[in-house]
């Protein structure tokens, strides 16, 4: 399907027009921009709640439009902004966005509008994760037991029938925000009475599964999957959110095509398929349990956040900010092959205040600073972040995974950013 208004150099395939949605301006954001406004052929317009002032110059520079925005969360007033991008364009042929909260609503002016693009009720499978496992368990893809409740009584229910520990979390949550394992009967009565679950508000839980956690990142284009990546997270991101000082890593082991990874190859096609993905990037959590055994967690259509993009693109020496670009305005995507293993550590405080003071940053430094490929370290000062990535990062790469894996256990070993 065309995109609205298409004028004369559209009809003859000589551009593409896009609308870039970008709620504010992060370093990552800025990326996934620069990655779009690089491609040849194509005419970006940006949609933001951001003043014109806060635009960098090189970015302004190669826009084709520009559209601020009250709430580009909404798909009423995101839909008004992208028809004003469309008219200073000449009209548009894709709508992209890199946040997990902006695929429904793009999707729903995607809808009104005629543009092609990931539909609503695709949206919905992969905002809702309630209703992602409903599909999951439907096709008879291996994932964690679950039940959105939406009162007291059903989230008792689910816990008789599943045990302790259980998971609970936001349908449409993202990145393990607001994510909480429960261990007992009365912790979770503590919960009841505390945040209980309602029509309004209601609650995803889940089973608590034991085993390595791992992510799958994949690219589909027109529903065949063209390219994936397999990582580790050390420990698992539930474990970082229980304990907030903790350092932990993300490793990208330079070898993906071995056997290990056959189940998780399979799943992962057949739950892609299941939801109904036709061109895209998507990033999934997915577990190992004990027995050897597989279990999808969820899958965004989005690109991953905690620098996942950056360590792809170390991983495989590749632009992976125009991969993204390049699959969902042109829709093609040419899959660089494995060349290192990558990983990243993620530098915690430690304490209550700002940060004070960054311990065996020099020690470190003598054992791994070669493999070092990206780094942002705290700051004397600086204000915690309150999240999961800390306040800090180190990026690793190396030919060989077990060089990649020392080095990042000897960052979250030795430095210690501590707060006061």
């Amino acid at each position: 399907m065309k995109g609205i208004f298409p004028t004369d150099e559209v009809k003859l395939g000589i551009m593409r027009r896009a609308v870039f949605i970008a709620p504010y301006f992060a370093t990552t954001t800025l990326r996934f921009i620069r990655a779009a406004l690089s491609l040849d052929g194509v005419r970006l317009a940006l949609v933001s709640h951001e003043s014109t002032g806060k635009i960098p110059g090189d970015v302004a520079g190669r826009l084709g439009a520009y559209v601020r925005t009250e709430n580009a969360l909404d798909s009423i007033s995101l839909e008004r902004a992208v028809r004003r991008a469309a008219e200073q364009l000449g009209g548009v042929d894709a709508i992209v966005g890199a946040m997990e909260e902006l695929q429904l609503p793009m999707a729903e002016v995607r809808a009104s509008l005629g543009v092609a693009g990931m539909t609503v009720d695709v949206a919905k499978n992969f905002r809702d994760k309630g209703r992602m496992k409903d599909v999951f368990r439907s096709a008879g893809i291996p994932c964690a037991r679950h039940a959105v409740a939406t009162n007291r009584a059903a989230a008792e229910a689910f816990a008789d029938r599943s045990g302790f520990p259980l998971v609970v979390k936001p349908p449409a949550g993202s990145g393990a925000r607001s994510t909480f394992r429960i261990d007992g009967a009365a912790a979770f009565e503590d919960y009841l009475d505390t945040i209980p679950p309602s029509a309004e508000t209601p609650a995803l839980l889940e089973e608590f599964i034991t085993g390595e956690e791992h992510s799958f990142d994949s690219i589909l284009i027109d529903k065949k999957p063209v390219w994936y990546s397999v990582s580790r997270y050390l420990p698992t991101p539930l474990e970082v959110l229980r304990t907030p000082w903790i350092q932990w890593a993300v490793l990208l082991p330079r070898e993906v095509d071995v056997p290990e990874f056959d189940p998780i190859r399979a799943a992962a096609a057949e739950a892609l398929s299941a939801l109904g993905l036709e061109s895209g990037l998507t990033h999934m959590e997915w577990f190992r349990r004990n027995d050897g055994t597989i279990a999808i967690s969820e899958v965004a259509a989005r690109p991953p956040g905690a620098q996942f993009t950056t360590l792809l693109s170390c991983a495989h020496a590749a632009d992976l900010y125009r991969g993204w670009a390049e699959v969902m305005i042109l829709d093609r995507f040419d899959p660089p092959a494995r060349k290192f293993a990558a990983g990243a550590a993620y530098l915690r405080g430690q304490g209550r205040g700002t940060v004070k003071a960054i311990h065996g940053i020099d020690r470190v430094a003598r054992g791994v600073s070669d493999l070092v490929v990206e780094a942002k370290l705290p700051v004397k000062g600086q204000s915690p972040s309150g999240g999961y990535e800390g306040e800090g990062y180190v990026i690793v790469r190396h030919p060989q995974t077990a060089v990649v894996e020392r080095a990042l256990r000897e960052i979250v070993t030795c430095v210690r950013v501590e707060l006061g």
